[in-house]
């Protein structure tokens, strides 16, 4: 059935329809702000695949170039492998859309969504959420919605909604929500260092301004949705529960006051072989809801003490950070490195400093830009202990790796105070809850080892919830275990003054303001503690950059001298590489870039430039040397590539007849400058030079 509805929303027409497109998908949605067009389809499967216990959802956001006008480039000119932009998207819509599904539905589910039109105005990303949204309303698949999003920014202290691209540019917040009617569901963004208050006005601004959207949702659903495929959620046997319960008891609790992530897991793992054998004696061939039970047991029990006791699972209250420990300088020849650990999370990070010709090029729907700061997320699988075939970075590495670059970006020097390109590398080596903000961590220190001259130091930090009717913990420092047990991953990273990064997903409805700023300053604290220690390993970045660094030296030169720098072909700079073995790079404003770890090598480069690009200066000296004889004179070079004419009667105090009897091409002699008219033509003095000389030795 066709539909088609629209609203006015933040000062644009926003659309929704169903109906026309793309109709043997079980849901399918066209979505228009502005001019910026997605398409939103889902699928899911009527059949579960065998020995599953989880869902099995794949999301997958596509860019196509034809949207914004252009041909892929590459050999084959179509579009490739995802882009970075289009996997942080599709994850965007993933942790928003999963926690709606309901517990238990374990059928393979497809969310496509393909972007058709771009107008460089409206990014299509909170679009492709809202959509995905509406396509799973109107279809005949169980879901807990409608999701909405949008994104929010803060340009001259007033909040914006969906800000448009150039607003971004001026804008200190930029924050993405997605929320249902009663609650924020994930956020992710970042900030200029900005106080905890304002990144919860932003939050809830979005919240409210959103009813718009959920109502149009809802109203499309109600106009041209499906029935809702019958789901019944997986019921547990009480008697089973109660026999795992009984036997699992006292030793759970010997279990869970095993410190070691590893250790504990072997006791947990032993435990439930042990029960699953014991109880299958009365309910037998139930393997499978035994394990199920076991996990309720465990979940149950961790939810409880920390809601009832304020105890964790190694023993730590609800505000308590687990020890921490901070190295610089670990590794000899990167030019910056540092290992940081907390508990059982450990990153080693490393800074890697380049010139521009390092800066990666993004070809990008809105158009090309390029970045001079990478932070690259590594997650092995030895980190948590066990075996994978290593691949390409995987979804979870780019996010995270996002995540980390945005904390750390915002106090970076400007171009202009220091021209490197910068890549910052994170290796997990450990993993216990919250890798990303370890790298934070790590990465701000190699940062400071590295020489970079940062504005100040960042920090990061996870937080949960656990949350049972009325009754609500926030926790500090979450585990691994923690995450999966609990109701919110919320990780906020930040300086002392401010936050710079935030990423939230939220397992549960209703988390009020007051939870959402208990865990925003609880994170504060927590991120002032954890500075305190790394300012213990390196207070402030040092004053030079490691020797392994290569050096940039800045010059500037005027425009119109760029095409003697380069000559013919680019002849003269490939000759000043292969001369001085240094990097020179040179921009359409005439700023010259030169590195270098040799010292010596860069004066050579410099000298050579500077005359290269050098002009006469009217009274000077120069050391020139006769081009060509004419009859009223001779044309002598004064810098490479200058000539300048010294006239006949320049040649002498005395009357020259004939340039020959004083001159002879390829002598060379010291000449004055006299003039420089405005055509750039020289004239030169023998004679006066020779004065010159002559009262500076009698002087």
């Amino acid at each position: 059935m066709y539909r088609k509805l629209e609203i006015e929303f933040a000062g644009r027409p926003l659309s929704l329809e169903t109906g026309r497109l793309a109709k043997q998908a079980h849901g399918a949605v066209l979505a228009q702000y502005g001019d910026t067009v997605v398409l939103a389809t889902v699928v899911s499967a009527y059949t579960a695949r065998d020995k599953i216990d989880f869902l099995p959802l794949t999301v997958d956001y596509q860019e196509k170039t034809f949207a914004a006008g252009k041909i892929p480039g590459g050999f084959f000119k179509r579009e490739g492998r995802p882009s970075e932009k289009e996997i942080l998207t599709s994850r965007l819509i993933d942790r928003a859309m999963r926690p709606q599904f309901p517990k238990g539905y374990d059928k393979e589910t497809q969310i496509i969504v393909n972007v058709f039109s771009v107008d460089r105005e409206n990014d299509p990303d909170t679009l492709a959420l809202i959509a995905a949204s509406a396509a799973l309303e109107v279809s005949d698949i169980p879901f807990s919605g409608p999701v909405a999003a949008v994104r929010m920014g803060r340009v001259d202290g007033k909040l914006v909604i969906n800000p448009r691209l150039a607003e971004l540019e001026e804008s200190d917040i930029s924050l993405v929500v997605a929320a249902k009617p009663d609650s924020i569901v994930m956020l992710e963004g970042g900030a200029q260092i900005v106080d905890e208050e304002a990144i919860l006005d932003a939050l809830f601004t979005a919240h409210e301004e959103m009813r718009a959207i959920f109502e149009l949702q809802q109203e499309l659903g109600r106009l041209a949705g499906k029935p809702k495929r019958e789901f019944k959620p997986k019921e547990y046997d009480q008697a089973l529960v109660a026999a795992v319960r009984e036997r699992m008891a006292s030793d759970l609790e010997v279990a869970l006051k095993i410190s070691g992530k590893k250790e504990r897991n072997t006791a947990l793992y032993a435990l439930e072989d042990k029960v699953t054998e014991e109880v299958s004696v009365r309910f037998a061939d139930r393997k499978r809801e035994i394990s199920e039970a076991c996990e309720k047991v465990l979940r149950d029990r961790v939810r409880r003490v920390i809601l009832e006791q304020d105890q964790r699972i190694d023993d730590r209250t609800s505000t308590q950070i687990r020890p921490i420990s901070a190295q610089v300088k670990v590794l000899p020849r990167t030019h910056g490195s540092a290992v940081f650990t907390r508990g059982e999370t450990q990153a080693l990070a490393t800074v890697t400093l380049g010139t521009s010709s390092d800066e990666q090029r993004i070809d990008a729907l809105v158009g090309e830009r390029y970045k001079k700061f990478m932070l690259h997320y590594n997650f092995p699988p030895f980190s948590t202990g066990e075996v994978k075939f290593l691949r390409g970075a995987s979804r979870r590495e780019i996010g995270h790796g996002a995540l980390a670059e945005r904390a750390l970006a915002v106090v970076l020097p400007p171009e202009e105070d220091f021209p490197y390109t910068i890549r910052v590398v994170s290796e997990v080596l450990e993993s216990n809850g919250s890798s990303s903000m370890a790298t934070v961590c790590g990465g701000s220190l190699a940062l400071m080892d590295a020489g970079v001259p940062i504005t100040a130091p960042v920090a990061g930090i996870a937080m949960g919830l656990v949350k049972e009717g009325e009754q609500v913990r926030v926790l500090t420092d979450i585990l691994g275990d923690e995450d999966h047990l609990g109701d919110m991953d919320f990780k906020v990273a930040g300086t002392a003054a401010g936050v710079t990064a935030i990423q939230m997903d939220n397992k549960v409805g209703g988390v009020t303001r007051d939870v959402m700023r208990q865990a925003l300053h609880q994170a504060r604290d927590a991120r002032l503690f954890v500075l305190s220690v790394m300012e213990q390993a390196l207070a402030q970045s040092r004053t030079e950059v490691s020797t392994f660094a290569p050096r940039i030296v800045k010059l500037h030169i005027k425009p119109d001298k760029i095409r003697d720098v380069i000559g013919p072909g680019g002849k003269v700079i490939r000759g000043l590489v292969e001369e001085t073995g240094c990097k020179i790079d040179i921009e359409d404003d005439g700023t010259v870039l030169i590195a270098s770890s040799d010292s010596a090598a860069m004066e050579r480069a410099i000298s050579a430039i500077e005359a290269i690009t050098a002009e006469p200066e009217v009274g000077r000296i120069y050391d020139g040397k006769v081009r060509k004889i004419v009859e009223f004179g001779a044309f002598v070079e004064i810098m490479p590539g200058t000539d300048g004419l010294l006239h006949i009667s320049q040649l002498s105090n005395e009357r020259v007849r004939r340039v020959e009897d004083v001159l002879h091409e390829g002598d060379e002699i010291k000449v004055k400058v006299l003039d420089v008219d405005r055509s750039g033509k020289i004239r030169l003095s023998l004679r006066e030079a020779q004065q010159d000389l002559e009262n500076q030795k009698d002087n």
